[in-house]
């Protein structure tokens, strides 16, 4: 059965990958979609990120949704025949960040697709993929797999929102217009934002963030002073996302931020340097958001509901066996946004 199984850098391939039959407490799924998540590309261009690097074949993908084909021994929840989305996130509960309340945390977590545990937790770009049912959420009927494939990246982005505090009436800055932060963008205005400003270096991705419910968007690469005017009366933003994971976004960001205004850091990249004096001066809180939890059946309601449409996000849906194809075209920021692989 087709698996996309990354081997080392530039070293993808498409492989037969078998599907046992559910064990107790587990389902096997027919995967229809899979979207390319900003991670898979850094195991296929760097074979990892950070201290993370790929030491054994690994099959890829967390965004990921289908139909249930059978349920094992003690599965209540979903029947073969459902659709459901596939949650990428495994909490072990029994850890003292689970006890505490912070499952996000969890020292034991089992997130696919990754290569931080080893044996690595094999991930859901498969035809057939067998897991625990806890990772299956059952879709609202008229919510189509292309659709709830979306479930994990808006996940973060609510998650980010719950970070923010209230968003109604807020002036909100995004910085970087991937994925992530034109999601952010759409979850703002889902939260009542009065004005949502979407920056990126380059501008063809901004045409999606607009798409998506930004009012108005800077291609810094082009107009390097288009914040300038923003930073004027100490500053004219309630609350920023920076999502691109560039500290030199985050530092070109601040001036605009009001005084007691909130920024939290969702794009995940290297080392930055803080003016200390402005965050002080200006009591800005600057707050981390990494992943989700509770918010991965509330992305899946709010997809149901109509009430955000991510689908001028997606740029092409690939076969499965041209996955090379759709990993080159989803690494140029300036041909696509959102990639999925149909399976």
């Amino acid at each position: 059965m087709t698996a996309v199984v990354i081997h080392a850098a530039h070293d993808l391939r498409v492989e037969d990958r078998a599907a046992p039959d559910p064990g107790i407490g587990e389902v096997r799924i027919r995967i229809g979609r899979g979207g390319i998540c900003g991670s898979d590309l850094h195991y296929f261009h760097a074979g990892g990120f950070g201290t993370v690097r790929v030491r054994e074949p690994m099959v890829l993908g967390h965004e990921a949704a289908g139909v249930v084909e059978a349920v094992g021994a003690g599965v209540t929840h979903v029947a073969a025949g459902d659709a459901v989305a596939v949650n990428p996130s495994l909490p072990c509960g029994a850890c003292a960040q689970c006890l505490a309340g912070r499952p996000i945390h969890c020292t034991e977590m089992r997130f696919l697709g990754s290569a931080m545990r080893m044996p690595h937790v094999q991930g859901a770009f498969r035809a057939r993929f067998t897991c625990e049912a806890a990772r299956a959420v059952k879709l609202p009927v008229g919510l189509t797999v292309e659709r709830a494939a979306f479930a994990e990246p808006l996940s973060v982005c609510l998650h980010a929102a719950a970070e923010a505090g209230p968003l109604l009436g807020a002036r909100v800055l995004v910085t970087g217009s991937g994925p992530i932060g034109v999601l952010c963008a759409a979850v703002a205005r889902l939260g009542g934002a009065r004005e949502v400003v979407v920056t990126d270096l380059v501008a063809p991705p901004l045409a999606i963030a607009e798409a998506m419910g930004a009012d108005r968007t800077h291609a810094l690469g082009e107009a390097p002073e288009a914040l300038a005017g923003y930073a004027a009366g100490k500053g004219h933003f309630d609350v920023a996302f920076e999502c691109s994971g560039s500290g030199a976004a985050l530092v070109g960001a601040l001036p605009a931020i009001r005084p007691g205004g909130v920024v939290v850091q969702v794009g995940v990249g290297g080392e930055a340097a803080l003016p200390l004096s402005a965050l002080v001066a200006r009591e800005v809180t600057l707050r981390g958001s990494f992943r989700f939890h509770a918010e991965f059946g509330h992305a899946v309601e709010v997809l149901a509901s109509g009430r955000l449409d991510p689908t001028p996000m997606l740029t092409e849906v690939v076969p499965a066996a041209e996955a090379l194809r759709a990993f080159e075209l989803a690494s140029d920021r300036r041909r696509a946004m959102k990639v999925q692989l149909a399976f």
